[in-house]
């Protein structure tokens, strides 16, 4: 029987997890190879971060996030995990911040990504290797034993962002629509907001314990929550200034999300997050 573990405890686990392994994988003051569960582990570039299963019959990677990054995590595995190659690389969505580099991988890796991501990859001029298999809702990975689930739940950060859950080390990795305890980015540029919440409450109904964002630290299930309660007051906010007539300045300075105020970022993004939403809700 799966021994259980209270939320409380787990986040603690967690947080010491990844204390202790920052202070043994750390190799250079940028990069970083981090252990989360089982054979799942998180790859740091400064303030990005992806995530790579091992299993054994080689490794499924996800964002490559840059090419000198690909080049030396690729340069890594080889080291720690030898003789077992990348066999697929999976792209979260299309953004280049997080997918560049992925001709790093092309030589011995199957490239996955969402349908919609290999047009906007093409269109937008991201220098990465294109996506060979593509999906539209739902596809799992199978590699030595092991698997990974890649979910589309609809437009949100992007048109053609998917999250990927690791059911075996009970592990979500989902980019850019969730940092924990921290301000969504800045104006909220390309993002479906309704969708965004919508994608959010979905993420809700999904089992696991451990959430690997693509920013920020390791949290909890309960940090999706909280992050769609901020989205919301957020959009309730702004609506309400935009229903009484007042302008964004005016807005700006009523909506202080005071709940929230010790978040990442409160002081910087705020008022950024709230021209995002008041573009967003104007064009409706």
């Amino acid at each position: 029987m799966r021994q259980i573990i209270s939320r409380g405890l787990l986040a603690c686990l967690v947080v010491l997890s990844v204390l202790a392994g920052s202070a043994v994988a750390q190799t250079d003051s940028n990069r970083a190879i981090i252990h989360i569960a089982g054979d799942l582990y998180r790859f740091q570039n400064q303030y990005h971060f992806s995530v790579f299963l091992v299993t054994p019959d080689g490794i499924i990677a996800t964002d490559p996030i840059n090419a000198e990054a690909a080049a030396w995590l690729k340069s890594e595995l080889g080291t720690r995990f030898p003789g077992k190659p990348v066999k697929y690389l999976v792209y979260s969505h299309s953004h280049a911040d997080h997918i560049s580099g992925g001709e790093i991988f092309a030589d011995t890796a199957t490239v996955v990504a969402h349908e919609r991501a290999k047009a906007r990859i093409v269109s937008d001029g991201v220098p990465t290797a294109l996506p060979e298999v593509t999906f539209s809702e739902r596809q799992t990975i199978f590699l030595g034993g092991k698997s990974v689930e890649l979910l589309y739940f609809g437009p949100s950060h992007s048109d053609n962002l998917i999250v990927m859950h690791f059911p075996q080390e009970r592990t979500l990795f989902v980019v850019d629509i969730v940092a924990p305890k921290r301000l969504p980015y800045r104006t909220l540029s390309d993002a479906d907001l309704d969708g965004w919440i919508d994608v959010l409450q979905k993420i809700e109904t999904l089992d696991y314990d451990i959430l690997a964002p693509g920013h920020s630290s390791l949290g909890t299930p309960v940090d999706i929550v909280e992050h769609r309660g901020y989205l919301e007051a957020l959009r309730d906010g702004v609506q309400a200034g935009i229903d009484a007539g007042k302008s964004l300045d005016e807005i700006k300075r009523s909506v202080t999300l005071e709940a929230y105020r010790e978040w990442g970022s409160y002081d910087s993004w705020r008022e950024m997050n709230i021209e995002g939403m008041y573009r967003f809700l104007s064009s409706q």
